[in-house]
């Protein structure tokens, strides 16, 4: 499983230098590209060590050209929502193919996740099964995300897991088994990123299932 790390918040890019060489993909969260715009890319390129960047367009139209704009900054992933038509799709797909990236299709605004393989154009190098971060903040305690892995996986897809991931699901997580795990909050607002991350990792790799770090753990 590869660790994919999201700043959603200017106030993290801190966070990056300090647990780098622990995760495999470094993420440009919507909040951020929308308020510094491809300058984000660039910023978090200098911060990636050599990792991919993905930039998290939640690309619904205009394809093309959105594709064009952060693959030329550098990014070498970007997503496009699941609910875009497949023109859009297919557009994206031709843009990445010319610079090397790749795209991870979306499903956060779409509960019709895929019921045959083959659903979007061959580009769709993953799939985000993605719980929304507002329904979590009003207190719906999602696992459908988590659910839906093993039967997105027997169709086929590589699966990107986002969504309120951290300590109390990771074990569930660990034995789902996507191929790229995003996690945010829990490793940029916690009071020892680094730690929190290594005990991340450990548990991907099934080195452990024990306790993570509390929040009151020395740096």
């Amino acid at each position: 499983m590869l660790l994919q790390l999201a700043i959603d918040d200017p106030a993290h890019l801190g966070v990056v230098p300090e647990v780098i060489d622990l995760v495999d993909i470094v993420e440009v969260g919507t909040p951020v590209l929308k308020r510094f715009g491809l300058a984000s890319i660039t910023t978090l390129r200098e911060r990636s060590g050599g990792r991919p960047v993905l930039a998290d367009t939640k690309t619904v139209d205009g394809g093309a050209k959105e594709a064009e704009m952060v693959f030329g900054a550098g990014a070498s992933l970007m997503t496009v929502l699941s609910c875009a038509s497949p023109a859009t799709h297919a557009a994206a797909g031709r843009v990445a193919r010319e610079y090397g990236a790749h795209v991870v299709v979306d499903t956060i605004a779409d509960r019709r996740l895929p019921r045959r393989p083959g659903r979007f154009p061959g580009h769709c190098d993953y799939l985000a099964l993605h719980s929304p971060t507002d329904r979590r903040l009003d207190g719906e305690d999602d696992t459908r995300h988590i659910d839906a892995v093993a039967s997105m996986r027997a169709l086929g897809y590589r699966v990107s897991l986002a969504g309120g991931i951290g300590p109390a699901n990771l074990a569930a997580v660990a034995e789902a088994a996507p191929e790229i795990v995003v996690v945010g909050g829990a490793i940029t607002r916690a009071e020892n990123p680094r730690r929190t991350a290594e005990w991340i990792v450990s548990t991907l790799n099934g080195h452990t299932r024990g306790r993570p770090p509390s929040r009151n753990s020395p740096k």
